[in-house]
């Protein structure tokens, strides 16, 4: 049984089939989220790959900003259950997902079973977002892809003490007119980051194991800011943007299982 699971955020959308709720038969990201045409795009992209048509999919379910607005799906789902079960999925031992995303940041607490049991959402709010740290690699010229790198050079890390994207940019540009290194600066752009993320996870409580979902999951000056900020080792996993897709392809499983059960 094929089933899959579309993720429709603010900046991206991000498709994964699964056959039989476990294996994956194919995935694919488009940037673009809400109101543009990338979740069709992922939709078709991930079909060409596993070399599928719609009418071989059992089920699908969405999630994400843009859930409500995908025609194609039997069931819509929060986002916050969907990476819970994708995180499941990967980490069977995970007890926290921080997932920083576009335009919000998540922490989530989970039961032995995978389960979601609590949350704290940051979305009122770029500091401590996907948004912030593109603010600041267009004021730095630099590629958010290279901060991990830079991050790890850094002699000092340059403290950035505003929390408000805007502050922060005009901070970012003081220290660059004073003459402070590139990679200083994104070392402490991205202790910003884990600082805002990781008072967030405090205030809901970090029980390990700890793994990180989301784009900003890959960026490496983040990833071990929030490390040091923590305590904790976080888990990463190369599929750590399709979470949010995967956890709802295996809803759609799920619920046509119980379906079959019902019936039978």
């Amino acid at each position: 049984m094929y089933t899959i699971g579309i993720d429709i955020g603010s900046t991206t959308s991000k498709c994964v089939i699964l056959r039989d709720g476990a294996e994956i038969v194919s995935r694919a990201l488009f940037t673009g989220g809400i109101g543009t045409k990338s979740p069709e795009k992922s939709l078709e992209e991930t079909l060409r790959r596993g070399g599928l048509e719609r009418s071989d999919l059992a089920a699908a379910a969405a999630t994400g900003y843009g859930r409500n607005r995908w025609e194609g799906a039997d069931w819509q789902l929060s986002e916050l259950s969907c990476h819970a079960m994708g995180a499941h999925q990967l980490f069977p031992d995970v007890r926290t997902i921080i997932d920083i995303g576009g335009q919000d940041a998540k922490v989530i607490a989970l039961n032995a079973d995978g389960r979601m049991q609590n949350f704290l959402m940051n979305d009122k709010c770029a500091a401590g977002t996907g948004r912030f740290l593109d603010v600041m690699a267009a004021v730095l010229q630099t590629p958010v892809a290279d901060f991990g790198d830079l991050a790890a050079q850094a002699g000092a890390h340059a403290p950035i003490s505003s929390t408000c994207t805007v502050f922060a940019e005009s901070e970012v540009i003081s220290q660059l007119a004073n003459g402070v290194e590139l990679c200083d600066l994104v070392a402490g752009i991205c202790d910003s980051v884990a600082a805002r993320v990781a008072a967030q996870a405090k205030r809901l409580g970090v029980t390990p194991r700890v793994c990180m979902s989301g784009g900003v999951a890959y960026n490496g000056g983040v990833r071990a800011a929030l490390e040091k900020e923590l305590g904790t080792e976080i888990a990463v996993s190369p599929l750590a943007q399709y979470m949010g897709a995967l956890g709802a392809a295996r809803y759609a499983w799920e619920k046509k299982q119980k379906e079959h059960t019902t019936q039978g």
